[in-house]
């Protein structure tokens, strides 16, 4: 037997089979470098419940507005009515003490009071002077108010012993002295003047201011005749007697 024969052959070499290799995507590259768990963590992140702000909490925010607008519209409601606890429509009456009185002038001017302290004029007050006369009396006195406020800012009677001045030679100006002005609520002597808008209006006031002082002059001299004859009447029989007997001697 030949040598060639007796030879084995040598056992083929067998190589172990390598596991077949998944193709490679887009999607295992991104997650190599991180941005597989991004994505993930993002889809997390929208699916959370977040109600700070994210998109998705806004989104559903949104469309429950857009559904529920109907409902948030007001029922139509009837018309009930309300009787008020306090009404405020009735009329206070104020008292001015010139309920009893008939206005005879009314013109709008400016009136000052003159300080002796400070030797100068004060501005009272802009307003409406009046004369008013009383119904039962017949006496005259000047009122002056304040515009808006109707404060008083002249009050007396129009007696004979006033005089009417030019102011400085204006003829639109008047100055007299009132010996018992209650406007600050006592009796006060004071000096004032008054100023309108044009002479007319000066001389109108000055000439119902004369006709004013000369029916009050009537007034009181009718008033102090009356007082003595009260008090003739009032004396004794024998004063009487010595009074009628001095008149004839």
């Amino acid at each position: 037997m030949s040598t060639t024969e007796n030879t084995e052959k040598p056992a083929e070499e067998t190589k172990p089979q390598e596991p077949a290799q998944e193709p490679v995507t887009s999607s295992a590259v991104f997650s190599m470098f991180g941005g597989g768990a991004k994505k993930e963590k993002k889809e997390e992140d929208e699916d959370r419940g977040d109600v700070s702000g994210s998109a998705k909490a806004q989104r559903e925010a949104a469309a429950a507005a857009k559904e529920g607008e109907d409902d948030d519209q007001p029922p139509e409601s009837e018309d009930v009515h309300f009787e008020p606890v306090i009404r405020l429509t009735e009329k206070v009456e104020v008292k001015t003490n010139e309920e009893s009185e008939e206005q005879l002038f009314k013109m709008r001017a400016k009136l000052f009071k003159f300080v002796p302290e400070s030797s100068e004029w004060k501005e009272r007050g802009t307003g409406d002077v009046r004369l008013l006369k009383h119904l039962e009396n017949g006496k005259i006195r000047l009122v002056m108010r304040r515009d808006k406020t109707l404060k008083v800012c002249a009050n007396h009677y129009i007696v004979p012993e006033m005089k009417l001045s030019p102011n400085v030679g204006s003829d639109r100006s008047w100055v007299w002295n009132a010996a018992a002005d209650v406007s600050e609520g006592q009796p006060e002597p004071v000096t004032l003047a008054i100023r309108f808008g044009n002479s007319e209006n000066a001389n109108a006031f000055k000439d119902a201011f004369i006709k004013a002082q000369k029916e009050n002059e009537a007034l009181f001299n009718k008033a102090l005749a009356e007082e003595e004859e009260k008090k003739k009447e009032g004396k004794p029989e024998e004063e009487k007697k010595e009074e009628k007997k001095g008149e004839t001697a």
